[in-house]
């Protein structure tokens, strides 16, 4: 019998998008040169691929537990959690965390920029005078993450994860009262009120923002929870299937899960979450990653944000990078590797949200079946040999390709 493979889920997040009129209403995916990506389609096998199911519009913290295998169904709690543990927060049980955006508002607090400008620099100072905030018998943590970024965990007694968002979700609307579903999380919207208002007292006239604004920048004079969760109760990956994984991920969300899933997370300082990013330092961390573990996940950030920034541009050097990163995966690991390339949720460039579109997906290796795609893209995608199929059967696949499923019966 063949020696087990090892396997390489590359997700270029928010990779999925419809045709596009400035791009002769093809995609970016199907409008970017991408030698590497067109290369793996015509020598592998190709569909498309359903994060959640059919229609759901995926999040990427219930897609990546898809494709890992975990059903969100059964073990989503909340994005905070995983927020906050990605970049490196003690998250503790009893623990109300949320993800946050560092946001611009008003003089009549109408919130004109929910990404303060994608601010880059200043935001430690900032996080720095919300952190270890007291209020009502608990304590608010907070630290930044990747530019606009942040997380909240909200610690003390008689807490509960059951709130609404503070974030509106939308420019030129109000921050929301947050409100609870029970007495526990009522009592943990009160606190998250008072420390939506807090921040903006806090932060409108701290001097990092006082200096965006002499140079004509939004300020980050607000900050505004969402996603609440308590810590989710999830096996380990190595206890999932008997082998152990590593990520290569950019942003402090994928990075959580894979803490708590107990994989090696491996930082590339190269990597900052946009167009800067060295996408072949990624690379080079995966094939490293890959003398150690089986399994690697990564993920590159970069198409998500063109898709939310409506800019069908930067979506075309996003997937590029994609290509390269595959590329240079393909040719520096071993011969048994199998490469399976997808996303986690389609980000349409004329929509700059998620949808619920299926993703392409292809999977590389020596022992699969070649199709009749030739081209990586969502259009071509559709004629090959996968069909359709869910983010929870992607890496059963991989396992069964590698000789490390376990058989079902005699």
């Amino acid at each position: 019998m063949p020696e087990s493979g090892s396997m390489v889920i590359i997700i270029g997040d928010g990779l999925g998008d419809w045709p596009v009129p400035d791009l002769a209403d093809e995609t970016p995916l199907e409008a970017a040169p991408t030698p590497n990506l067109d290369r793996l389609a015509l020598e592998g096998e190709n569909g498309l691929m359903d994060p959640i199911a059919p229609g759901i519009r995926a999040g990427s913290d219930t897609a990546h537990l898809a494709i890992l295998g975990f059903d969100p169904y059964q073990y989503y709690t909340g994005r905070g959690p995983f927020e906050a543990l990605g970049i490196g927060m003690d998250v503790r049980r009893g623990d109300i965390c949320f993800r946050v955006n560092f946001a611009t508002v008003d003089a009549d607090l109408r919130v004109t920029d929910r990404r303060a400008g994608r601010i880059t620099n200043g935001t430690a100072q900032l996080a720095a005078v919300l952190n270890g905030l007291e209020h009502d018998g608990c304590t608010f943590l907070f630290k930044e993450s990747v530019a606009h970024r942040a997380a909240l965990i909200i610690r003390g007694s008689r807490l509960g994860a059951g709130v609404s968002d503070a974030d509106p979700h939308v420019e030129g609307a109000s921050p929301l009262i947050a409100h609870g579903e029970d007495d526990a999380s009522r009592r943990t919207a009160e606190l998250v009120n008072w420390f939506v208002m807090r921040s903006h007292a806090l932060l409108r006239d701290h001097p990092v923002n006082q200096e965006r604004e002499a140079r004509g920048l939004p300020q980050a004079n607000i900050a505004l929870p969402r996603g609440a969760g308590g810590a989710p109760d999830l096996p380990t990956f190595e206890e999932k299937y008997g082998i152990t994984g590593a990520m290569v991920v950019e942003v402090g969300l994928v990075k959580g899960i894979g803490k708590y899933l107990g994989m090696e997370v491996i930082d590339v300082p190269e990597a900052h979450g946009d167009l800067t990013t060295d996408e072949i330092a990624m690379a080079k961390a995966v094939v490293d990653a890959l003398t150690r573990h089986p399994f690697v996940l990564c993920n590159l950030k970069c198409p998500d944000v063109a898709g939310h920034d409506g800019d069908a541009q930067a979506k075309l050097q996003a997937v590029e990078k994609l290509d390269r990163l595959a590329g240079y995966v393909r040719e520096h690991a071993a011969p048994n590797t199998y490469l399976a390339i997808t996303g986690d949720h389609s980000t349409p460039v004329l929509a700059g949200d998620h949808t619920g579109e299926p993703l392409p997906l292809v999977i590389w290796g020596p022992h699969v079946r070649p199709d009749q795609v030739a081209a990586c893209g969502e259009r071509p995608a559709a004629r090959g040999s996968l069909h359709r199929t869910r983010g929870t059967d992607l890496l059963k696949l991989l396992m069964s390709l590698t000789l490390r499923a376990e058989k079902f019966g005699a």
